[in-house]
């Protein structure tokens, strides 16, 4: 089981790279949500202040991309896609 740090939490903010990716990937937010509920673990992003969230979706592993904003406390969800 993950321990998941505080923003984990937080209110969704969706950016506008994610509302592009979402379309060109075919997934909605309700996915979205899904493969965040479904997620069974993070690690450090390479971008400092980001985070990956491993999960999946169609039998398929995906990372979705997290920046946490501390001083509003919201989560913004910056892209997801499929691991190859």
């Amino acid at each position: 089981m993950t321990d998941w740090p505080d923003w984990w939490s937080w209110e969704l903010e969706l950016s506008p790279h994610l509302l592009k990716r979402m379309v060109d990937r075919s997934f909605g937010e309700t996915d979205l949500r899904q493969m965040l509920d479904d997620a069974s673990g993070y690690h450090a992003n390479h971008e400092e202040g980001r985070w990956a969230i491993e999960t999946s979706r169609d039998n398929r592993v995906w990372e979705i991309i997290v920046e946490p904003d501390d001083q509003e406390e919201i989560l913004v969800v910056v892209t997801a896609y499929p691991v190859d």
